[in-house]
């Protein structure tokens, strides 16, 4: 079993996930008193969030590298970044530390190329949302067509990501606006949703709106196990 190098704390509630996930798989995969092999490095996410609002991309990126060296250094195999924004410095990870960084994009590719969708909608921050690196990735690999909410609608998913949940708050009025939205861009011809940001799956499952949803956290997670337990 390769050891993962997760980065965390962006925010700890999705973290936790990972964890938990991670751990639960490999438990079913190999049975018995198994869990998984890996280090941590967990961010304060409050400087982490300063440092992307101000657009300070560059500080971070110096962060994340340095922090992913030292897990290196701790015997981490690979990386797995715990959140989905941050992946805007996975080229710059596998640069510097010579490990492969397991995209998180490019998992979710896999899982909605498993159900034969062509075009999804993109739930997540704005970072995310409204940047290249994520669409890049599922198009340029997959073929995968991405649409997004619109302007009023990307702000309302970004804020109830940054007020509420990653601070653990799960407001059902804010399950509800997701819900709308979601069911807007299927209106607009999206097949199927990714939930592009590790804290959504904690507001939005499968039972809540029409399309198929892609939980980018447990599809990242049970990949990261995939690649650990590989030959």
């Amino acid at each position: 079993m390769k050891t993962i190098g997760l980065l965390g704390g962006m925010s700890w509630e999705s973290s936790l996930e990972y964890y938990r996930i991670i751990n639960e798989e490999v438990k079913l995969k190999l049975g018995g008193s198994h869990s998984a092999k890996c280090v941590m490095f967990s961010f304060d996410f409050h400087d982490v969030e300063t440092l992307q609002h101000n657009g300070d991309w560059e500080s971070l990126t110096k962060e994340m590298v340095t922090q992913a060296q030292n897990l290196k250094n701790a015997g981490a195999e690979f990386i797995v970044i715990c959140t989905n924004t941050m992946h805007l410095m996975a080229p710059n990870i596998e640069q510097e530390t010579g490990l492969k960084v397991l995209h998180i994009a490019d998992v979710t590719g896999k899982s909605i190329k498993l159900k034969n969708l062509k075009k999804v909608a993109l739930l997540g921050t704005k970072f995310t949302m409204e940047g290249d690196f994520y669409k890049a990735v599922l198009k340029d690999k997959h073929d995968i067509d991405v649409i997004i909410p619109n302007e009023s609608d990307r702000q309302i998913v970004h804020d109830i990501i940054y007020n509420e949940l990653v601070v653990g708050i799960i407001n059902p009025e804010s399950k509800l606006q997701y819900a709308k939205i979601i069911e807007k861009l299927a209106s607009d011809g999206a097949e199927g949703v990714i939930l592009g940001c590790t804290e959504i799956p904690l507001l939005i499952q499968q039972q809540d709106v029409s399309i198929p949803v892609f939980d980018t956290t447990e599809i990242h997670s049970k990949a990261a196990v995939s690649f650990a337990l590989e030959a």
